[in-house]
């Protein structure tokens, strides 16, 4: 690796791959083993459900003509661009914030490779309590929810590491 990769949060970029690969080679299973629609129970309050989104998160806009694909695919570049660039800016140390970044990095090229390729993206999780269902989503979307909450605890801890040196 060249000395830039190895000493700014770029180093972390392997993760994203990771993410990228497991979300792209699950949705590549349910296409391959399901029907869409067909769902398949696992637990009590668990289910494999093939579903196409061509909205956003809780099927925002999916109602719309198809300007929404590109708007959002858009929206998943301008977000990837501006993380890769923070990575850049951030030390290989800063291992928390960098793994969240790589995180909804994978997560947002997974689904905006579904908008590009497809026109919509795959989801297949489908958690329930008796006849109520959460929307259907898939990995990309809880790798970006939970490189999200790592950014939001980085900045507790940052804050609370802060507020820690100036009182000491």
């Amino acid at each position: 690796m060249t000395k830039v990769m190895c000493s700014t949060g770029l180093r972390w970029l392997w993760l994203a791959v990771i993410v990228l690969v497991l979300d792209l080679g699950s949705k590549i299973w349910i296409m391959g083993h399901f029907q869409l629609g067909e769902s398949m129970p696992l637990i009590p309050f668990f289910n494999l459900t093939y579903a196409h989104n061509p909205g956003a998160a809780f099927s925002f806009l999916a109602d719309k003509d198809g300007w929404q694909r590109w708007f959002f695919a858009g929206i998943a570049l301008a977000i990837v661009i501006a993380l890769l660039v923070l990575m850049y800016r951030s030390s290989a140390a800063q291992r928390l914030n960098n793994i969240a970044f790589a995180m909804i990095i994978g997560g947002a090229l997974g689904n905006l490779f579904d908008r590009m390729v497809h026109g919509f993206v795959i989801d297949f999780i489908d958690f329930y309590v008796n006849d109520w269902h959460y929307p259907i989503f898939n990995l990309a979307d809880s790798f970006i929810c939970v490189g999200a909450v790592l950014v939001i605890l980085e900045g507790f801890i940052a804050s609370r590491d802060k507020t820690a040196n100036s009182k000491g």
